[in-house]
């Protein structure tokens, strides 16, 4: 029971009151682990370690003295945060074998609180894609692709097709994040939401997925993709627990010079009650191409929802939006050229064997290291950053990501408190139709719709909504103002509260050939 309990009430009430132990818990998600290996959502799995911040936590709780709510509860971490000790690989075989010598101030934090860290999570690599189908160490497979609600309404010609080929894609980048936070194999887990790398998996994995305000988490230790975009994001099963992880994560950090000045108080989410004060704003501009008529009504009825409730409910309008997804893929690839060039064999990770000289040493390092999407983006990103080229592409697009940010201010200078969009344009598609499309035209597709709010720095959540036709999950997006954490996540709890959305009924029960090893099987309902 205590495996799918909200952190504050049940499950830390029921470490402090000994219904269950650190140690026990910790052992129960190892396990869970195990048995979802074919998910492929983790990249190493640290039983050692955690076994171990389990039994140190147990010894807190025997003395009465637990370090918070987090105490002994088993957290995931996705693999482009350095962990001390542990390998750090960006699931990429340019990091392959890399062990950092410090811990990101995020997972410090965690750790500090006496969270156990159970391992490390599958992703594109370098964290650059939609669909957690790019690393090195192969795709990630949605949890929900074995649910009962999937299965019975998927009809496939034969079993064996059933098993191998109609299993849906997780999204991403924080593909294993989100199938370790939905197939319970822990209570909550760090991606990284550079254009929506958070919300997007957390929306067709069905758990809560929070980009916070750029700055109010420290990104020290999160190997950078896009330094003026990229917030650590949270991926919980609700969310009063988002916020009670943002409460450990949030404030300044030396480390780095991005974060906020001002002390962080953590909060509890109040239970609203009365919505009648809120203005809630419906960019029209999200009506999308390639929006599925299904997440289509479930945005109206939404919409509906609050307006029942007593919210104003307005049409609201972000007129540069349609320019926003060419704007963030010229500035994307201009800072990961930038952000790439650190990767050149000489100080860490993957060096070639090739010694003819230093420049072929370092071309044969990033040609052997690289795969073809990061080095795309990398050729493109030089290009936009020519010297001939600068004033029409990169600048043209800071000016671009100005006027994008501004029709936020705006909208929000209105009186709006709270924008709802849909999360992504539809539900997650099965992983063999995914790969027919190249990662850039997926990425472009896929982070339509969440990209923006990275350009203008504000906080955004995805919150499970409901059940497509096919049994899989769709999500809605609320925007809120920068900084006002608060009354996003009290806003969005209110309508978690409304919608009331399944919990997964994961049935697993398999013999995996080729990558995957045979499993045991087990059953949640």
């Amino acid at each position: 029971a205590a495996l799918k309990g909200g952190l504050r009430f049940q499950v830390s009430a029921a470490l402090k009151e000994g219904h269950v132990t650190p140690t026990e818990l910790c052992q129960r998600c190892l396990s869970l682990i195990k048995s979802t290996k074919f998910l492929n959502a983790y990249i190493t799995v640290a039983e050692e370690t955690a076994l171990k911040q389990a039994e140190e936590s147990e010894k807190r709780y025997r003395r009465g003295q637990p370090l918070g709510v987090l105490d002994g509860i088993p957290i995931a971490v996705k693999d482009n945060f350095n962990t001390a000790g542990i390998e750090t690989t960006c699931a990429s075989n340019m990091l392959k074998g890399y062990i950092s010598p410090y811990n990101a101030t995020v997972v410090q934090k965690l750790l500090d609180q006496g969270a156990v860290l159970l391992g490390k999570t599958n992703l594109d690599e370098f964290a650059m894609g939609s669909g957690s189908t790019d690393g090195v160490f192969g795709p990630v497979r949605n949890p929900w692709s074995y649910s009962r609600q999937y299965k019975e309404k998927s009809v496939p010609k034969s079993h064996s097709e059933d098993e191998e080929s109609n299993w849906v894609i997780t999204g991403g980048s924080s593909g294993g994040s989100a199938a370790a936070v939905s197939s319970f194999t822990c209570f909550a887990a760090l991606g990284s939401d550079t254009g929506g790398s958070t919300r997007n998996p957390a929306a067709h994995c069905g758990v809560v997925g929070l980009k916070p305000t750029y700055g109010l988490i420290s990104r020290h230790g999160l190997i950078p993709l896009v330094n003026s975009m990229d917030v650590p994001g949270i991926l919980t099963r609700c969310v009063d627990d988002a916020a009670v992880v943002l409460g450990s994560l949030a404030g300044h950090d030396p480390k780095d010079s991005t974060t906020i000045q001002d002390n962080f108080k953590p909060f509890e989410l109040p239970n609203l009650t009365d919505v009648s004060k809120l203005s809630i704003g419906i960019p029209k501009e999200y009506h999308a191409p390639g929006l599925s008529s299904e997440i289509l009504a479930l945005w109206s009825k939404a919409a509906d929802l609050f307006k029942n409730a007593g919210a104003k409910v307005v049409e609201v309008s972000l007129p540069h939006t349609r320019y926003s997804i060419v704007c963030y893929h010229v500035l994307c690839t201009a800072e990961v050229a930038s952000n790439m060039a650190r990767f050149d064999g000489l100080e860490y990770g993957h060096r070639s064997d090739m010694n003819k000289s230093t420049e072929s040493m370092y071309a044969a390092t990033r040609r052997e290291g690289f795969n073809d999407v990061v080095r795309g983006r990398i050729l493109s990103g030089n290009y936009f950053l020519l010297k001939q080229n600068y004033e029409n592409y990169f600048i043209k697009a800071q000016k671009v990501r100005r006027l994008i940010a501004n029709d936020f201010v705006k909208v929000f200078g209105s009186g709006v408190d709270i924008l709802l969009t849909p999360t992504t344009v539809s539900d997650a598609v099965p992983y063999m139709e995914f790969i027919k499309e190249d990662n850039r035209t997926r990425s472009a597709q896929d982070d339509i719709l969440t990209q923006a709010a990275n350009m203008a720095g504000l906080p955004a959540i995805n919150v499970p909504t409901g059940l497509s036709e096919r049994g899989l999950p769709v999500g809605l997006q609320f925007i809120g103002r920068s900084f006002q954490e608060k009354q996003l996540l009290t806003v969005a709890k209110w309508f978690e509260k409304q919608v009331k959305f399944p919990m997964i009924q994961l049935e697993v029960k398999r013999h995996d050939h080729g990558a995957f090893q045979h499993q045991k099987s087990a059953f949640f309902s």
